[in-house]
């Protein structure tokens, strides 16, 4: 493994090993405290642009399964078709692997898939100068490789655009019709959609989708900055002058948000783990969920049609908002998380409930 350097906008640089592909990378530099779920974490869409840090000590012990589509077109193990993140950064990497359904190394698979990976790195340190001083640019330069860091303005780009699907796509046969507008969706959310009578509608971000018929709404979650997806809250907008439900999840919490007038803000270094508690509002009911997200939603910025329906009781920040009349909710967490916890899957019954 060759000598790696990771350096942060404000200069600060942190020494160790590559063991994924040889690139030199600029990325935003983000923290996630997941125990387990780097196969799907890598996948997941929404870390578009970004360099994750692992805070668990020791990654890759049980590699990565196969990348193999279900009939459904559908990746059976993962969260995508393809990494969308720009490196992991991780304090001890784990050359032996072993699970039952892995295929091939956490390092086998960065080098397959082009994306540069990073061990020997103190994640403690870093974790909490990255919470004292927020997530930041930074760059992986690695040894003897000459060509220069490519810096694609991750911040100012509509992610959103480039993680959706550039076409409709039909899933399933059911009788219930879902439109699911696909910001960076992760499968899961998918499946779970299909686990009753239904089809699936997946559109692009900013398609009509009130063109459609459809029994419910659907929308994913998805990278960047929700403010540049202006068409999505648009049609949005139309859709929340009927009655036909509509649920989203993260990107998805953000949009119907801004749709219902509220207004978003950027956190100081954002909540990504699958252990952050959040409590239903009105309730002393709390719940463990996975989260990856930079943006959240103004909670006291919704107007007297809305209201909110869970709370971080970390820094008390707005995980999800409902309508008080009509079918309308979704929630800043994950659900559907693959990787795990599946407190909140309920969550989708609800919303299958209502089509």
């Amino acid at each position: 493994m060759k000598k790696a350097t990771l350096t942060l906008q404000d200069g600060t640089s942190f020494a160790g090993y590559s063991f994924g592909a040889e690139k030199n990378i600029i990325g935003e530099v983000v923290f996630n405290t997941a125990m387990n779920g780097y196969p799907e974490s890598l996948t997941d869409p929404s870390y578009m642009g970004q360099i994750i840090v692992m805070t668990y000590p020791m990654v890759g012990n049980y590699g990565v399964p196969s990348n193999a589509i279900s009939s459904d077109g559908i990746a059976l193990h993962l969260e995508s078709e393809r990494i969308y993140m720009q490196a992991i950064v991780v304090a001890d990497y784990s050359e032996e692997y072993s699970h039952w359904n892995a295929s091939c190394s956490l390092a086998e698979y960065l080098q397959k898939e082009n994306t540069v990976g990073l061990s020997g790195i103190d994640t403690r340190a870093l974790t909490k100068h990255l919470r004292e001083h927020g997530s930041q640019k930074g760059t992986i330069v690695i040894e003897e490789v000459e060509a220069p860091a490519v810096d694609e303005h991750w911040e100012e780009q509509n992610l959103v655009a480039k993680a959706s699907t550039q076409e409709v796509i039909y899933y399933g046969s059911g009788a219930k019709k879902i439109v699911l507008i696909d910001c960076g969706v992760k499968h899961n959310i998918i499946r779970q959609l299909l686990r009753e009578d239904t089809t699936v509608i997946r559109v692009p971000w900013d398609y009509d989708f009130t063109l459609l018929e459809y029994d419910g709404i659907f929308v994913s979650n998805g990278p960047g900055n929700p403010e540049m997806c202006t068409k999505t809250v648009e049609h949005l907008r139309k859709a929340i002058e009927g009655d036909k439900p509509l649920y989203g999840i993260c990107m998805g919490n953000q949009l119907l948000s801004l749709a219902a007038g509220a207004q978003i803000y950027k956190l100081k270094y954002g909540h990504r783990s699958h252990n952050q508690p959040v409590r239903m509002v009105g309730t002393n009911q709390c719940y463990i969920t996975s989260q990856n997200h930079s943006f959240a939603v103004d909670g006291s910025t919704l107007n007297g049609e809305w209201e909110e329906w869970f709370i971080n009781l970390n820094d008390q920040s707005n995980e999800g908002i409902k309508h008080k009349t009509k079918p309308f909710r979704s929630v800043q967490f994950h659900p559907e998380a693959c990787g795990g916890p599946k407190d909140t899957l309920f969550l989708f019954e609800e919303f299958l409930s209502l089509l």
